[in-house]
């Protein structure tokens, strides 16, 4: 028999105040339509004054838990995907654990910019496998509105706020890819590419957070080939290919990218759960959220195979395929 990671529960959060595209016109030399064409998002949720990744994550972590049925005490770890973390420490899976009222188990953040998630599922699928833990929370949640240059008009239009997350529960299979849960996952990056996207602060260089910047055409390229190159990588790990998908749950960052990558593998967009338009790029909360509306649009269900893939700064780039 072979230990799988298999998802039990997945819930999602999004700060009320929603801006729409139009509400940009006011302040930059942009439009509706310019954004629109060049990212296919619409609107984006903004966290409001005061309200912290931990307030998010807690807040996707209590509806998961919800649709698995399950409470706190059930968990025995948590994995919290954030580069916008409340503070420089403690972690904000830490607060999310004490808000939570968990007083045993373990929590800790994972930091890969958008494919955060991503390398917070391949932790927490190999905590799972090795018998370190039998469930954990595994969540994704940003404030990305809290590092943009509001006058840069190629970055603060693309980026919103957000939280989603998934319970994972340790199941017997029989090692064949008819098993539910985690089947393989692929991890890469590469550190020559960092100037493509960053933050210019932090801790140790400015002390200050610092605001993000983006090298947008020459990522671009970049993003298209990585992702189709890291999911196919990881669809032959598990001895499948893409002929064998149900769907794509894309890193939401560009209708574009998401388009291109569907293309180069030959996967029609029908097949791709797509939720940039509503949310924009939330970083390492898009996947999980991209799942939880899938799921609840009826569109995800049990049995399907997924392959989920992401691109972030550093370059960090990487892909899980998992049947629900």
């Amino acid at each position: 028999m072979t230990l799988r990671a298999v998802v039990k529960g997945v819930g999602h959060y999004l700060p009320e105040r929603i801006v729409e595209n139009s509400e940009f016109e006011k302040t930059l030399d942009t439009s509706d339509e310019w954004i629109r064409t060049r990212s296919g998002i619409e609107r984006r949720h903004i966290a409001a004054e005061g309200q912290t990744t931990s307030d998010l994550a807690m807040r996707a972590a209590r509806k998961a838990l919800e649709d698995a049925g399950l409470t706190a005490d059930d968990i025995d770890g948590l994995l919290v995907a954030t580069s916008t973390p409340d503070l420089t420490f403690p972690s904000v899976a830490t607060m999310v654990q004490n808000e939570l009222g968990m007083t045993r188990g373990f929590g800790f953040d994972v930091q890969a910019v958008c494919a955060g998630f991503i390398y917070a599922l391949a932790n927490a699928n190999a905590l799972i496998v090795s018998g370190q833990a039998k469930t954990l929370l595994v969540i994704g949640a940003e404030t990305f509105s809290r590092i943009m240059d509001w006058t840069d008009r190629s970055t603060c239009v693309l980026f919103g706020d957000g939280a989603g997350a998934l319970v994972l529960s340790a199941e017997e299979g029989n090692g064949s890819t008819d098993d539910r849960g985690i089947l393989a996952c692929d991890l890469n990056s590469d550190g020559r590419y960092r100037e493509m996207l960053y933050v210019d602060g932090g801790v140790s260089s400015t002390g200050t957070s610092g605001k993000l910047r983006m090298q947008g055409n020459p990522l671009f390229r970049q993003a298209v080939e990585k992702l189709t190159w890291t999911a196919e990588a990881a669809l032959a790990k598990a001895g499948l290919d893409d002929s064998d998908l149900d769907w794509i749950v894309p890193h939401q960052a560009n209708i574009r990218i998401i388009q291109g990558t569907a293309k180069k593998m030959g996967i029609p967009m029908e097949r791709v759960i797509v939720t940039v338009q509503d949310h924009g790029n939330t970083s390492a909360a898009s996947i999980p959220l991209a799942m939880a509306v899938g799921v609840a649009e009826g569109k995800i269900k049990q049995g399907d195979l997924l392959v989920s893939e992401a691109i972030g700064g550093g370059l960090a780039w990487g892909s899980v395929v998992l049947r629900w």
